[in-house]
């Protein structure tokens, strides 16, 4: 990990301190998925099956969500694992009724005229689940079931497969459980292009999406990207692409459960970034020295290291040096492990997830705390919140007026309306006001 303090740097090199790994933008990402996009729009379900056998390694396949599958995925999973599951999709389920937006009560702005907000579910929702090095049935739950909750008639789910074409059995459960009817084994840029454009395969149709969700290696993260460029093209969540951590540590934390959290990230894909940020030396020395302990233990160590090639490890003494090096990266996940830990919250500007405490661990938030674990990266979280129910709904303003508000509120807007230059629209309201 490469170290740094922090008060001893100008703005340009904090910048630099806290930037993401370049490669995540690199040319060679963007003309490889534009490639993909022109010939799924080309091409259509021809295009995409040539991608998944030449990138997938397997033709894209449907896996229908029956008693037959959802049978032969149980007799793979100890019923300890198929009851996890269980708990945790309850536990998103009731998060996410209990935060779903409602239509607000009816306001009256002047007499005679009243507003109101009305939510209404989006109508087909294109998810992501990751899998390629692990399969992240997680990532289903906290997608598909905020989507069923918000109400969208349309959920097309797609995965990469296994080396054998088929999907981890975790994944049937999740899906069952979430109420989907299929789930699709395509990965990659061009399952992103398939939901984009919409397309017919040898199992099946998948229909072309209003929005994308999910998060994603580089190559997902531009195919969403540039799919939301296109004419017309669909919305997308968010910018959800390699998965971040940072750490905040004083004397006070754990090492051994500063670096575990460090660590948690880091086996996710050689692209994701974790950054310590402590308050002393000593801490730091003692959480890195322990970093360097664990990694060595870990089934995904390769890909642990290569992340760490991109981590940094930052000495901020000042509580204010905490905030901006906080606020100016503006992090997916974001642990505090201090003791001033709760008053840290309130300054905190920028962050996806919060976990407040040595016992909040990031793990419980990536399965069974409830909140949904698709979070902005790469700086989105200065502008962007995680992923809701809301995401999976529009909001509409809805007016009604009666004859007392037209004739209040129609000489004002004629005002500004001929302000403004617009005849026409103040005619609109002169004609109702005039009545």
């Amino acid at each position: 990990m490469k170290t740094f303090d922090w008060s001893q740097l100008d703005e340009a090199q904090k910048r630099e301190a806290l930037a993401r790994p370049a490669h995540r933008a690199a040319a060679d990402v963007t003309g490889v998925v534009r490639e993909i996009m022109q010939d799924v729009a080309l091409r259509g379900g021809a295009a995409v099956n040539d991608w998944c056998i030449k990138l997938d390694g397997a033709p894209p396949r449907r896996f229908a969500i029956n008693n037959e599958t959802l049978n032969a995925a149980r007799d793979q999973l100890a019923p300890a694992d198929t009851r996890a599951i269980r708990m945790a999709a309850e536990n998103i389920r009731v998060f996410h009724q209990a935060t779903k937006p409602e239509d607000s009560a009816l306001i009256e702005t002047t007499a005679g005229v009243r507003s109101k907000l009305a939510w209404r579910a989006i109508g087909a929702a294109g998810i992501y689940v990751p899998g390629g090095t692990a399969p992240l049935f997680s990532s289903l739950l906290m997608q598909a079931i905020p989507a069923q909750v918000a109400g969208v008639k349309t959920r097309v789910v797609v995965t990469p497969p296994s080396k054998d074409g088929s999907v981890h059995p975790a994944m049937i459960i999740a899906a069952a459980e979430a109420g989907l009817d299929a789930i699709w084994a395509i990965g990659g840029a061009q399952a992103i292009a398939a939901l984009t454009f919409g397309v017919e395969l040898e199992d099946g149709i998948i229909p072309r999406c209003d929005k994308l969700f999910g998060p994603g290696n580089a190559y997902v993260a531009e195919a969403k990207k540039q799919a939301n460029a296109l004419p017309a093209g669909p919305a997308v969540d968010m910018p959800a692409g390699p998965s971040e951590v940072m750490v905040v540590a004083d004397s006070a934390a754990d090492p051994v459960i500063a670096a575990a959290d460090l660590l948690s990230q880091a086996e996710h894909d050689k692209d994701a970034q974790v950054i310590l940020v402590a308050t002393t030396k000593t801490a730091l020395t003692a959480i890195l020295e322990e970093v360097e302990e664990q990694v060595s233990t870990l089934p995904r160590e390769e890909i642990a290291r290569a992340s760490l090639s991109e981590a940094r490890a930052i000495l901020a003494r000042d509580p204010n040096d905490v905030i901006e090096v906080i606020n100016m990266y503006g992090p997916e996940h974001l642990a505090l492990q201090t003791e001033d830990a709760g008053d840290l919250v309130d300054r905190i500007e920028a962050a996806g997830a919060i976990f407040v405490g040595g016992w909040a661990a990031e793990t419980l938030g990536d399965y069974a705390a409830g909140p949904s674990h698709v979070l902005p990266t790469d700086g989105g979280a200065r502008t962007l919140g995680g992923l809701t129910t809301a995401s999976f709904m529009t909001s509409m303003s809805v007016q009604y007026v009666n004859e007392e508000g037209a004739r209040a509120l129609g000489p004002i807007a004629a005002r500004l309306a001929r302000l403004e230059g617009l005849e026409g629209h103040a005619r609109a309201a002169d004609y109702r006001s005039e009545a």
